[in-house]
């Protein structure tokens, strides 16, 4: 390969850069004989979203960028290591993570230093997990596809997606209020959140008994059910808690059409029942880990 692409001008031909030119690598035809895409053309939409999860995962955009380049120097001197039987989304993402996860250095944990407190949470995980997380808190997959990008069995990724669950915990463990009129269904959600590092302040089975517990609790978030054992609306007990209180708030409710008015002010943390486990946990790590506070008045469809 010649040397000095990273300073390549942006259309150079023959040359690699973050713009995502390079050669053409494509093939006249697929096998079923239809026009196909070159892999400049499959790759280019994905970089500049690749190169923000590049830059989170390193914890610098230098870092992230060199990566990135080395990626394309990487699929320009090999154009097969690229995925067509992927989604090119997905293909980018896991072609990024080979080459990420093949530098010995980006496998070991190291001491975090980004500026911001979520960046530098972000770097207090160790290597897979935090690739886990971002992956779907952050970058918007879905844990299976998630997986594919990280190229480890679903088991093994919701294991990740644990082990970063953990971590966070232990960075921003919280206080947590339960609003739950369901036993059971409260002590599920009990367990798990202490499983994760955190500590319930209570469980409320009424309007009355949530605002109660928050005036007197305040709580660094809030497991809410919308229909509650007196038939009071654990919504309108939401709406009340935000008026004078900012936290995170997760729905989590059999009844989810409920929020979805289009009107809602975000962001809203909505979950239906029947839940996962490792659903709720991500997204219980997720508020935590952004600082997502919501916000007040939120509506209930008719």
């Amino acid at each position: 390969m010649k040397k000095n692409r990273g300073r390549a001008e942006p259309n150079a031909p023959g040359r690699v850069g973050l713009a995502g030119t390079m050669p053409s690598t494509a093939s006249p035809t697929t096998g079923e004989g239809t026009p196909d895409m070159s892999i400049t053309a499959l790759i280019a939409p994905q970089l500049p979203m690749l190169r923000r999860y590049a830059r989170a995962v390193s914890g610098s955009q230098s870092s992230g960028d060199t990566h990135v380049v080395a990626m394309l120097e990487a699929l320009v001197a090999d154009p097969s290591l690229w995925n067509r039987d992927l989604d090119p989304r997905i293909a980018a993402y896991r072609l990024f993570s080979t080459i990420w996860n093949a530098n010995p250095m980006n496998r070991a944990g190291r001491e975090a230093s980004a500026a911001d407190l979520p960046d530098r949470r972000i770097e207090a995980l160790t290597p897979l997990p935090r690739q886990a997380f971002l992956l779907t808190a952050v970058e918007g997959f879905s844990p299976m596809q998630a997986a594919e990008v990280l190229s480890v069995d679903p088991g093994r990724f919701a294991d990740l997606l644990d082990i970063a669950a953990r971590e966070i915990g232990e960075q921003v463990a919280s206080r947590v209020l339960v609003i739950e009129d369901e036993p059971i269904i409260a002590m599920d959600l009990e367990a798990l959140v202490e499983r994760l590092g955190h500590t319930v302040v209570g469980n409320a089975r009424t309007h009355a008994e949530a605002v109660d517990m928050v005036r007197r609790d305040r709580p660094g978030l809030v497991l809410a059910d919308i229909r509650l054992a007196d038939g009071s609306s654990g919504l309108e007990a939401v709406n009340e808690i935000l008026a004078a209180f900012e936290v995170p708030v997760i729905f989590i409710t059999a009844y989810p059409e409920s929020l979805l008015t289009g009107e809602r002010p975000e962001p809203t943390f909505l979950i239906a029942k029947p839940f996962r486990e490792d659903t709720v946990a991500a997204v219980i790590s997720q508020a935590l880990f952004f600082g997502t506070a919501a916000r007040s008045p939120l509506r209930r469809s008719a």
